[in-house]
């Protein structure tokens, strides 16, 4: 068994131990082999890398040089090329070549750490070539497009009717052979740049002298004249037929401008570089309607639409002639490609007809109503309950369907008794006192009607704007009048007077303005909500207000004529006697003077409340001066007592409501009635003629 054991093992022993001899030598070499290589090859490699960073360093630098090199040399081939393009008139190459000049320039100028001072001279070598190559353009522009200009910048029609505008449609003869055709021009002037330039000042020249005169003068017509090689375009005056020229005039004439704009110069495709253009190809008549076709619509709906809207909603059918009109002039803009197919800035206007109506109506209104109230207020109409007011028929409130229910059912059948009240009121029950109000106002009131019917039979949206235009026009009455005739309110009593009854009368018409159109079509009329009822406590308030700050003035007056009276004391001294009486003539006067000033305007029974007021502060003022003296003389009663007298014979005399001086007794009879302390002072005199034991029993 051990012998079987050791048989086995010994030789796989020895070839182990020959394995590891031949380990321990293959590791002396590999040692032997890392010293050689870390003494020899890695220096060897050092100087490879080094040699090879050097070698590739030269390289780049060989590179770079050889470059710059090149562009230098396409600089100056581009520079020599576009020289000899533009010797021969061939615009087109020789703005090409000084883009290549100006793109190789460019790629030097970008390298950073390589600058050359010979790129500042290249740099001005390409912007004089450029230069002299822009002016032979514009020399040719100028032969191209000829501008005969009035002398004054002014656009008037005297200065607008010279000018003239030439288009040389083909060169002359002895520059047929060299000279360029229009699209070279324009099309270098395009590679350049420059054209976005000249196109802008020829479209600023066409819209003031040719474009905005014909939309502002009805009178200017224009003239074109076609000859072998010029195209001419002027102007000729006619006697308008209208003060504004219609839409469909001025599209007209538009339109012939474009026409031969686009025949002899706008119908010309050009190469427009860029990357923010899906196709490179444009035409001139879209670059000029970039250029000037806001400010040319814009002047169309200042200076044409807007005039072209209806002032009457009856007309606004016949506005589809304008509409389709407007239609029609876009679509031939479009079809000469001045226009973009999604322009259609002037069409929105046109079909928004019942907006702008509304709002041209709406502004007409209240500038009618704001002169209204500024124009004067002694100029008076008279009110009586059975004038007639010149107002618009309106709807009969019986003759709607939803008041059938409303109207009372007949009561008499078969012997029924009738159960209606024989007594009825007055015809003028709810009717307006006489008196005297601004023919302004009377105008202002018309003005308002005729608006709200107008409202009533527009469009829902035109009836509300109009609808607050009328409140609007109330609103401004009540802010401008009361400021604008501040100084004359305060000084003329009269005024005063007019200005309360104007008031009055606009708060009575309120009270029912609403309700009378409620049987309208419209929903915003039809509406319970559209009432001007809230605005008539307002307008009784200002008509009070300033009828009593003028009541505040007069018996201001009274009391300051009556303080010169010396309080009535020692009558018997005849300067005081003279004083006292002045005074009370003084007062007569003015209450006089007032009455005649008053008489017509107001209504009776204001006219004589407030002529009753005055005359009852007299009085009181009066009895309170005479009640403070402390002893009175028979001499001295029987002055104040002719003094009181005067006051009890004329005062009635001052109650003058009416022309008729027949008719004015009845309310001098009434005085009593409207002067509080009438019987006081008629006490007072019984008591000053009285001895004592009378005015004991007194």
């Amino acid at each position: 068994m051990i012998n079987k054991k050791y048989s086995e093992f010994l030789p796989s022993m020895q070839s182990a131990e020959e394995l590891v001899a031949q380990v321990d030598g293959l590791s002396s070499n590999i040692d032997l082999l890392r010293v050689d290589i870390e003494n020899k090859v890695q220096r060897d490699l050092n100087v490879a890398v080094a040699e090879f960073t050097e070698l590739k360093q030269q390289l780049e630098r060989d590179t770079l040089v050889l470059s710059v090199l090149k562009k230098l040399q396409e600089f100056d081939r581009a520079i020599k090329e576009h020289k000899t393009a533009l010797r021969e008139k061939k615009y087109i190459a020789a703005a090409q070549q000084l883009e290549k000049a100006r793109s190789s320039l460019r790629n030097l100028e970008s390298r950073k750490g390589f600058e050359l001072k010979i790129l500042r001279a290249l740099g001005t070598e390409l912007t004089v070539q450029t230069q002299n190559m822009l002016c032979h353009l514009g020399e040719e522009w100028q032969k191209l497009i000829v501008w005969q200009l009035p002398p004054s910048k002014e656009s008037s029609l005297e200065a607008v009717v010279h000018s003239e505008l030439r288009f040389h449609t083909v060169p002359s003869k002895e520059e047929e052979v060299a000279g360029p055709p229009v699209v070279s021009v324009l099309q270098a002037l395009a590679v350049l740049g420059e054209l976005h330039t000249r196109l802008k000042a020829f479209g600023q020249l066409l819209l003031k002298y040719i474009l905005k005169p014909l939309i502002s003068y009805p009178s200017l017509q224009p003239l074109t004249e076609e000859q072998p090689d010029v195209f001419i375009l002027r102007f000729k005056t006619e006697e308008p037929t209208l003060d504004q020229s219609s839409p469909m005039e001025v599209f007209d004439k538009i339109k012939l401008i474009f026409a031969a704009l686009h025949k002899y110069l706008l119908n010309v495709p050009l190469e427009q570089p860029g990357e923010d253009r899906k196709e490179g190809r444009v035409t001139l008549a879209e670059l000029l309607g970039e250029l000037i076709w806001e400010e040319l619509s814009n002047c169309l709906v200042q200076n044409c639409l807007v005039n072209s809207i209806p002032t009457n909603s009856s007309k606004l059918e016949q506005y589809a002639e304008v509409i389709k009109s407007t239609e029609e002039f876009e679509k031939a803009l479009k079809n000469m490609q001045f226009l973009k197919g999604d322009t259609t800035d002037l069409l929105k206007y046109a079909r928004n007809v019942n907006s702008h109506f509304a709002s041209k109506k709406c502004q007409d209104v209240i500038a009618a109503a704001r002169n209204l109230m500024t124009s004067e207020i002694h100029n008076t109409v008279k009110i009586t309950p059975d004038s007639c007011v010149a107002l618009p028929q309106l709807p009969d409130p019986g003759s709607g369907d939803h008041l059938k229910k409303q109207k009372p059912s007949n009561l008499v059948h078969n012997g029924t008794g009738n159960l209606e009240n024989e007594t009825k009121l007055s015809q003028y029950t709810f009717s307006l006192p006489t008196c005297r109000i601004s023919s302004s106002v009377e105008q202002l009131m018309e003005l308002v009607y005729q608006t709200l019917l107008e409202a009533s039979v527009s469009t829902d949206q035109c009836c509300v704007q109009l609808f607050y235009s009328v409140r609007r026009i109330f609103q401004l009455f009540y802010e401008v009048v009361p400021t604008y005739h501040k100084e004359s309110l305060q000084k003329f009593p009269q005024l005063a007077a007019i200005h309360h009854n104007n008031c009055m009368y606009l708060a009575h018409h309120l009270l029912t303005l609403g309700h009378q159109f409620r049987y309208c079509t419209a929903n915003i009329l039809s509406n319970e909500a559209a009432s001007f009822v809230d605005l008539v406590p307002a307008f009784r308030r200002l008509g009070m207000e300033c009828f009593k700050a003028q009541m505040r003035v007069q018996k201001g007056e009274i009391l300051e004529r009556l303080s010169s009276a010396r309080n009535f004391s020692n009558m018997d001294d005849e300067e005081n006697f003279r004083a006292a009486n002045k005074a009370i003539r003084q007062v007569l006067h003015q209450l006089k003077r007032l009455g005649q000033v008053w008489q017509d305007v107001f209504p009776v029974t204001v006219y004589c409340k407030a002529m009753g007021t005055l005359l009852n502060t007299a009085m009181a003022e009066i009895v309170t001066r005479i009640v403070a003296l402390e002893d009175i003389s028979a001499e001295d009663a029987d002055r104040l007592y002719s003094l009181c007298r005067i006051m009890v014979e004329e005062g009635p005399q001052v109650f003058t409501p009416l022309p008729e001086e027949d008719k004015n007794k009845k309310y001098q009879e009434e005085v009593p009635i409207y002067v509080q302390k009438w019987m006081t002072f008629k006490e007072l005199m019984i008591i000053l003629q009285a001895n004592l034991q009378e005015i004991v029993d007194q």
